[in-house]
């Protein structure tokens, strides 16, 4: 299955990488951007897309569909609200994750056990052989929430991120569009 870029999304040539992180806030182009890499990375090969958001309500569907619509059908798409690491394990493809907030979100109200579920994932990184990229929200650069559960939210997105950051060979911040390469060092 060929994939290719929509027209929004710029593919550009890029070093090889083994294991991507993109970070930015809420409309700053990571899913796009996490979508080039993929398709750097990726080939002719198709890459699987592991969707860990759920349509709660009418807003959200149509973030959805419109993520749907601008990656176009070359996309295999894998929903994994909460098992993000038993769906990593079945799939021997390049895979994008958007996002790793969400899903972090979906632990959290599920009650599930944040620091073991989050080192569970990063073993899963590491061992999946084919490239990976991960999407996530930086919600750590705002005022300090004034309720427990939104600063503990914070602070398991901080600590998530910190970690897979730690086994990424590539990482980048995106604002306005604009990816800033954090990792490696000196790279555009």
């Amino acid at each position: 299955m060929t994939m290719t870029a929509p027209a929004s999304v710029a593919v550009v040539p890029l070093p090889p990488f083994k294991r991507a992180l993109i970070l930015g806030g809420a409309r700053s182009g990571k899913s796009a951007r996490a979508e080039a890499l993929m398709l750097s990375a990726a080939g002719d090969g198709g890459a699987m897309y592991l969707a860990t958001s759920e349509a709660g309500d009418a807003e959200m569907a149509a973030r959805i569909a419109e993520h749907r619509a601008r990656r176009g059908a070359g996309w295999s798409t894998r929903e994994a609200p909460l098992d993000l690491v038993e769906a990593f394990a079945s799939e021997a493809r390049p895979v994008l994750v958007d996002c790793l907030t969400l899903w972090l979100s979906n632990l959290m109200a599920a009650g599930r056990e944040i620091a073991r579920e989050g080192e569970r994932l990063a073993r899963a990184i590491e061992s999946h052989a084919s490239p990976i990229v991960l999407v996530s929200n930086e919600v750590g650069m705002g005022i300090v929430p004034d309720n427990t559960l939104a600063r503990e939210f914070r602070d398991h997105a901080g600590r998530l991120h910190q970690r897979i950051a730690a086994i990424a060979d590539r990482v980048e911040l995106v604002v306005a569009g604009l990816p800033l390469v954090l990792k490696p060092q000196g790279d555009s």
